[in-house]
């Protein structure tokens, strides 16, 4: 029996709770659950991967067009430069040795951890956020849409051309690249940015997912499970998620990503030193 067919919905089904309970942020563990349970190299695991972002971030971008909180200008000029970007991390992917490219990724799961853990630890406490100069895209209160200037444009085109890159590389959302620059670059309200981040998500992770099928790299036979049982889980861990506050879930998310991404730097450093002695 191929235990994969019951692994992938099951991986799916986490990834999904994870992602309903911390706002699409559980996508970056579809990869290293992948490489750990079905043995993937990040070059198969990537286009799986994107696939289940893909289809979740796109209900969730839907719902947000819908109540009005999405900000489609933004998001469409976003992933339009993450599109261009996207294909030559697909290509690099396969390309570049795995064990490599688990370092990567590992560092990257690291970055995000210590990121997430202080966040969770300053809301809990209650520290107050540093006053910080006006960001360069504003809303004009005047018609309630973001003022595009060249700085503006600028930070939002950087933004989502490195997510883009990302995405295509690892196989991830590109959410936490995504999220944090909307923060950053405007004075969006939480709900909206997390809603345009989406559908950043939506529409560069449906690319990379498309271009990889069109190009041979997709394992529809674990993509589709793992994808329909993380859009189950999606909706489980919403649920969940309104009987346990925010804070407290970043910071079990924080710890559970620490640990993957430490688990994942031991698996690539081994890998690494198995191929430089076999070579």
């Amino acid at each position: 029996m191929d235990y994969s067919t019951l692994i992938s919905p099951s991986l799916g089904i986490l990834v999904g709770i994870l992602m309903g309970l911390t706002g699409a942020g559980g996508g970056i563990l579809s990869v290293p659950l992948l490489i750990f349970f079905l043995g993937l190299p990040i070059a198969e695991a990537a286009p799986i991967a994107l696939c289940a972002v893909a289809l979740a971030s796109s209900i969730g971008a839907i719902l947000g067009l819908k109540n009005k909180i999405l900000r489609y200008k933004a998001a469409i000029f976003m992933a339009l430069f993450g599109l261009i970007l996207s294909p030559i991390g697909l290509w690099l992917t396969s390309q570049i040795p795995n064990a490599p490219l688990q370092i990567v990724f590992s560092f990257i799961l690291l970055y995000v951890a210590i990121n997430l853990f202080f966040q969770a630890r300053n809301e809990l406490k209650g520290v107050p956020e540093v006053n910080r100069k006006p960001p360069p895209c504003l809303i004009l209160p005047t018609v309630g849409k973001l003022q595009w200037t060249m700085p503006c444009a600028r930070a939002l085109m950087l933004s989502g051309s490195i997510a883009g890159f990302l995405s295509g590389l690892l196989g991830v959302g590109g959410g936490f690249i995504i999220v944090p620059a909307l923060r950053r670059y405007t004075d969006l309200p939480v709900k909206s940015i997390v809603a345009t981040s989406l559908g950043v998500l939506a529409i560069i992770t449906g690319g990379g997912a498309i271009f990889s099928a069109a190009s041979g790299n997709l394992n529809l036979m674990v993509a589709a499970p793992f994808s329909i049982a993380a859009l189950v889980g999606l909706l489980l861990g919403q649920l969940l998620g309104k009987k346990i506050s925010g804070p407290n879930i970043q910071l079990i998310f924080a710890i559970f990503t620490l640990l993957v991404a430490i688990s994942l730097l031991i698996k690539g450093a081994l890998n690494l030193r198995l191929e430089v002695f076999f070579h």
